[in-house]
């Protein structure tokens, strides 16, 4: 649950910025304070109290935005005090995890640092479990959404600065491996393909803050664009019988049917499906993922997982049984979101088992299914194999198109009318058809190729973009290496804000976490926050694992006599008890 001290309810209604919170448990509470860090009304903290009894029972933890607690947070310490006497959920304050001025920002992401504590702490536990289990003392590093690695007890407060650091794990991994310092890096996966630029051997890092799905956060992160393509992409016949690629990410039918055999017997006797008004619902096999959590409210829900405890079952099959005739019926979008039920159908991956390019798991299950989806698109295994490895050539050059120019290729329906110039030069680029205009689009940087299909798949985007493609020795397992090639870092921030007197300017403020000091002058303001800055960020390298650090300084004029100074102090971990 969300608690936005100060927050304009109207203001956030108008522009539908709750969209944006990431949550659809908020509530205002009269306080926050102003731009010159004062008070605009008294916390109400009756009606704090009132909302924490009644989400007590109905969220794992809450999150506390204050209008203005940058440069002001006693209120959110305030309310989380409050919440600490009350309940034993897991409390985030949003000053301790940004000091940008973008209040909506703010609250987003200290809602999805909320939501990702109980995960990665979970996460955390099992791995200091196995490394003790085998005997290994080092100290367990996290990385972050920036590339920098953080220790585990860092991580566990702050879960939403691990956005984005699996990219960024790969693309220094990349660097590494490849031995260049510029490059654009492509990280094809099981879920999802990663783009990323290492420039001056840095990961590019949004300074704005990143995206984490339709939310925008506060966190400094690498400059990524995730597209949902990868190994594991759901194939699906669209309503105009076209192939679809994703975005949705399932479990490949070759793997599911070597875990289970009734998953491979069905598949297999799936040319019997004829008579059964055949569709790609035929191929998507739901089984159960995990148990879940409390009472489930849906009966239709509670039959489905009775069911799939037998085994796995093809869709038909499920709504035939509840006797519902679409899977909207059904409810379990939700049961599917929430990783209860986990689905398997055919995916690229099946048909690299089928063309033997990458067969670990059933081939034979995997022939069946792209047999029986090849019918239905009225093609050949052989056809239906090219256009998957066209479309995903396609899409990742348009993206990479997208990602580096700053600009989509406008798409409009064909049918109503002529298409942008954007979108005709990039197909023309793609599939040359116009007999006397041509369009070359090229990449003036190397690709770097990494992850496991990377081999199979990147050659014909490196090609469609005149580009050298570099696949460096153990590209596979390159995200692995960029951890454990990375550093500690940590950031800090200060405001040296104006002081005035009525229209007169008598000194400078600085405003450093949850301390504030006046100054008569610009330059003692800046040496202040300077010097304890540094202090505080070597400081906080060293706890999030660092042993010796550097310092650098960046100072960002704001206008109209604000600036921000950001120290940051970066080291290698200690590998030891010791410096």
């Amino acid at each position: 649950a969300l608690f936005l001290l100060g927050y304009d309810p109207e203001l956030v209604r108008r522009f539908n910025l709750s969209a944006n919170f990431a949550t659809a448990h908020y509530e205002y509470i009269r306080g926050g304070h102003r731009l010159n860090g004062e008070e605009n009304a008294p916390l109400d903290l009756d009606r704090l109290r009132e909302l924490v009894k009644a989400y007590e029972d109905r969220v794992e933890a809450f999150a506390i935005s204050g209008y203005f607690s940058p440069f002001n947070a006693e209120h959110e310490l305030r309310a989380g005090e409050l919440i600490e006497s009350l309940v034993q959920h897991p409390i985030v304050l949003g000053h301790q995890l940004s000091t940008r001025l973008n209040s909506i920002q703010r609250a987003a992401t200290a809602t999805l640092n909320a939501t990702l504590l109980s995960i990665l702490q979970g996460f955390i536990r099992s791995m200091q479990e196995s490394l003790t289990e085998r005997g290994v003392r080092a100290p367990l590093m996290i990385m972050r959404g920036d590339g920098a690695l953080m220790n585990a007890e860092a991580a566990s407060r702050k879960p939403v600065e691990t956005v984005h650091s699996g990219p960024a794990a790969s693309a220094i991994g990349a660097r590494f491996l490849a031995g260049i310092d510029q490059a654009l890096v492509i990280d094809i996966g099981g879920t999802t393909t990663d783009l990323a630029i290492v420039d001056g051997g840095r990961v590019r890092v949004s300074e704005a803050g990143t995206s984490v799905g339709p939310y925008n956060t506060s966190i400094r992160a690498a400059e990524v664009r995730s597209i949902g393509l990868g190994g594991d992409s759901l194939l699906e016949i669209d309503v105009e019988g076209r192939l679809s690629i994703g975005p949705a990410r399932v479990v490949p039918l070759a793997y599911l049917a070597s875990r289970d055999p009734f998953v491979a017997q069905s598949v297999r006797s799936l040319a019997q499906a004829g008579g059964k008004r055949p569709s790609t619902d035929f191929l998507q096999y739901w089984f159960l993922n995990r148990e879940p959590v409390g009472r489930l409210d849906d009966s239709r829900a509670v039959k489905v997982i009775e069911m799939l405890r037998q085994h796995p079952l093809p869709l038909p099959t499920i709504l035939e049984r509840l006797e519902l005739l679409h899977p909207l019926q059904l409810g379990g979008a939700r049961l599917i979101k929430e990783e209860i039920i986990g689905r398997a159908a055919l995916t690229p991956t099946d048909l690299l088992h089928v063309s033997g390019e990458y067969a670990p798991w059933d081939a034979g299950a995997a022939r069946s299914a792209a047999g029986f989806f090849a019918r239905l698109m009225n093609i050949s295994v052989e056809e239906l194999d090219a256009r998957v490895k066209l479309g995903i050539r396609d899409r990742i050059v348009e993206e990479i198109v997208s990602y580096l120019s700053g600009h989509a290729a406008e798409r409009g329906i064909e049918y109503v009318g002529p298409r942008s110039h954007g979108a005709w030069l990039f197909d023309e680029n793609l599939k040359p058809a116009h007999p006397y205009l041509g369009s070359s689009i090229f990449l003036k940087i190397p690709i770097i190729g990494i992850g496991a299909p990377a081999g199979i798949y990147l050659p014909a985007v490196a090609q469609a973009l005149k580009a050298k493609l570099l696949l460096p020795p153990n590209f596979g397992v390159a995200n692995a290496i960029g951890a454990v090639a990375g550093s500690v870092t940590a950031t800090e921030e200060a405001w040296i804000l104006p002081a005035l007197h009525g229209m007169h300017l008598v000194g400078y403020t600085v405003r450093l976490g949850e301390e504030q000091r006046r100054f008569p002058r610009l330059e003692s303001a800046m040496e202040y926050a300077r010097r304890m800055l540094g202090r505080e960020a070597a400081e906080a390298a060293r706890q999030a694992g660092a042993g010796e650090v550097e310092l650098d300084f960046e100072l960002v004029e704001e206008g109209a006599e604000n600036y921000r100074l950001r120290a940051r102090a970066a080291g290698n971990p200690r590998l030891s008890g010791a410096e």
